[in-house]
């Protein structure tokens, strides 16, 4: 159990008591599964909302609003954890609230930031701990730094036992990592025009959650990575254009008729898709694990793209109630295709997509 006053960590290879805060999301659902499997005492902390991730079996379940810190104190008691993990703070505001929350009740505090943190575009590849934090483009990513920024002050300054770990693009079988999502799909099965940002050829890497895992439940009370950072994600790294070859295999679709259209022209056409574009997907990225391999030295991705996306659309496939449509995109896709291919004509709809 932790010492509140001095932050120790019971040795790691000891079942641990973890709370988690959130619990149900695409991250923060398989590290509960593998935390649980690995023979952690886990707690998950959130509203009680039925979600599409249940709960792993023998998990306690805190029902309070992180939002509310009167609620969760209330709900914690006197409770203290050998680690705490925030899965949905985001903002520099709830970093500190946090940090008033949990100081003294946890030998580790993890943080989940975000590798669009790190410079774009970038500067050097392999994208390493040690590369700049800097992200003009996505409001998102510069909260994450100034959350970053917090928790480092707080550790410098008063041993605030802080991790930060920095996942990429994490999937798992109930989302579809295209721009478009089942929009896309729908578009694919069709044999219609796909938008694809840019000429496709910029290097993405897909982790599945499962995978992510591995290494994440892997530092969970490791004293080596308290103080730290940690880029967690898959090597394997592909352009967008196999990408979408991938999920129009997976979807049984014939070759896909990709249309490359500019990042800078997407995001004028909507505004949702401009940061997440701008700040990330355009921009070539491959990541260097070779600092969280070194302390958990199982971590290995065994979950490749065409695996995953097989079976997310299984899923799908025997989920058609999550099968949801969003005309606005397929109307801007159609109106940027349009604009690509004016020899053409296109300019039909998808009504089903």
């Amino acid at each position: 159990m932790v010492t509140p006053a001095t932050g120790s960590l019971p040795p790691a290879s000891a079942g641990l008591t973890v709370l988690f805060v959130g619990g149900t999301g695409v991250i923060s659902a398989a590290a509960a599964e593998r935390a649980v499997a690995a023979g952690h005492r886990l707690t998950i902390l959130n509203r009680g909302r039925a979600t599409l991730r249940p709960l792993p079996a023998g998990t306690e379940l805190l029902v309070a609003d992180i939002r509310d810190p009167a609620s969760v104190r209330s709900a914690l008691g006197s409770r203290s954890f050998d680690v705490v993990v925030d899965f949905v703070a985001f903002t520099p505001g709830q970093v500190a609230a946090d940090i008033e929350l949990f100081e003294g009740r946890t030998g580790q505090y993890v943080f989940i930031s975000s590798a669009s943190a790190y410079q774009k575009p970038p500067g050097v590849l392999p994208i390493r701990e040690s590369t700049p934090l800097r992200n003009p483009f996505w409001q998102y990513s510069r909260d994450k730094i100034a959350g970053e920024d917090l928790l480092v002050a707080a550790y410098r300054e008063r041993g605030f036992p802080v991790t930060i770990v920095r996942p990429s693009h994490t999937y798992d079988h109930t989302q579809i990592p295209l721009t478009g999502g089942w929009s896309d799909i729908v578009r694919l099965r069709a044999g219609a025009p796909v938008v694809v940002h840019g000429d496709g050829t910029s290097l993405w890497t897909l982790t599945h959650s499962t995978d992510f895992a591995k290494a994440f439940v892997g530092l969970l009370g490791l004293p080596q990575a308290v103080g730290d950072s940690f880029t967690i994600t898959s090597d394997e790294v592909m352009p967008w254009n196999a990408i979408y070859a991938v999920y129009a295999a997976a979807a049984g679709a014939p070759e896909p008729d990709l249309v490359h259209v500019a990042s800078e022209t997407i995001a004028a056409a909507d505004p949702e898709l401009g940061p997440p574009l701008l700040g990330d997907k355009a921009h070539s990225v491959i990541f260097d694990n070779t600092k969280v391999r070194a302390l958990v030295p199982e971590f290995v991705c065994t979950t490749p793209l065409w695996r995953g996306a097989r079976a997310t659309l299984a899923w799908f496939d025997a989920h058609p109630e999550h099968q949801l449509p969003n005309p606005a995109l397929t109307s801007t896709f159609d109106a940027l295709i349009a604009a690509a291919r004016p020899e053409t004509g296109f300019a039909r709809g998808l009504k089903d997509s």
